[in-house]
């Protein structure tokens, strides 16, 4: 298993040759110093997101240190909840996309939660926006349409998902389309 190190708010791959296959399968993370990476050309070490961190522990892909302690799935678990906002919902709704073969990265850059590609970064352009919301969430007319607005403007479907249930989790989905009249 590879080992990770866990640096505040994100886990780094420091082996190489580790970094080069986590991105190049499967395009987790991202190379240190490198703004548009390409699979091969990697030959730095790699940050994760903490949502990809638990992701890989959960696969028992990597395990993560602090300190040269080992952190366990708990213990990143509860720094996950203290680092994210809503870190349940996002991850519920990060592990499907991840499970049906997308390719998943932090949205921060368009204004939502996540940019969802279906080859990878580099490869093809994020199709797809999605923003999680609970079932409580009020999902505002202002807020639908600068999510349609946005999505547009960069071509992208807008999705908002909403993760339900506790024990047996489902998440809904609705899509966001634009015509002009």
């Amino acid at each position: 298993m590879l080992k990770c190190e866990l640096i505040e708010n994100r886990i780094v791959v420091w082996d190489v040759a580790s970094s080069q296959k986590l991105f190049g399968d499967d395009y987790y993370g991202k190379p240190i110093g490198v703004a548009k990476p390409r699979p091969g050309e990697i030959s730095v070490p790699l940050v994760l997101d903490l949502i990809e961190g638990m992701y890989l522990v959960e696969r028992s892909r990597i395990s993560v240190y602090r300190s040269k302690r080992g952190v366990p799935p708990g213990e990143l678990l509860l720094i996950c909840r203290e680092e994210y906002h809503n870190f349940d919902r996002k991850y519920q709704v990060y592990r499907e996309f991840r499970d049906l073969g997308y390719v998943v990265t932090p949205g921060i850059k368009f204004g939502c939660d996540f940019a969802v590609y279906e080859k990878g970064p580099g490869v093809d352009h994020a199709p797809y926006l999605v923003q999680v919301y609970s079932g409580r969430d009020p999902i505002g007319s202002t807020d639908v349409v600068l999510a349609g607005r946005l999505a547009t403007t960069v071509k992208k479907h807008f999705i908002l998902a909403v993760p339900r249930g506790v024990k047996r989790v489902r998440v809904d989905y609705m899509a966001l389309d634009w015509w002009k009249a």
